[in-house]
């Protein structure tokens, strides 16, 4: 009798990165906070490790918008950390720890 390969299916689903880009609504305000809190929700929602969102490098206040919103107490509780990429000023990495 011949045996078969059988392969079990996978665990878990494949990791994956979230991105926003942010060069499009710089200048709408609540657009940016709205967009934010949709990429968070989504990473949230599909267990995302991590999350890529792009101010451009700019003059830095757009990043610094991102960074106060990330500082934000509500959604400071939903992410594990913060990455200021060290090689592009205009990236900004957000890690999730999931259990």
């Amino acid at each position: 009798m011949r045996q078969r390969n059988v392969r079990s299916a996978p665990t878990r689903e494949a990791a994956m990165k979230l991105k926003l880009d942010l060069h499009d609504i710089y200048n709408r305000g609540r657009d940016i906070d709205s967009a934010l809190q949709d990429i968070i929700n989504e990473a949230v929602r599909t267990r995302a490790p991590l999350v890529e969102i792009i101010p451009g490098k700019g003059s830095g206040q757009l990043k610094k918008h991102v960074l106060r919103f990330l500082e934000r107490k509500d959604i400071k509780a939903l992410y594990h950390r913060v990455e200021k990429d060290s090689k592009n000023f205009g990236r900004v990495f957000v890690h999730f720890r999931w259990k």
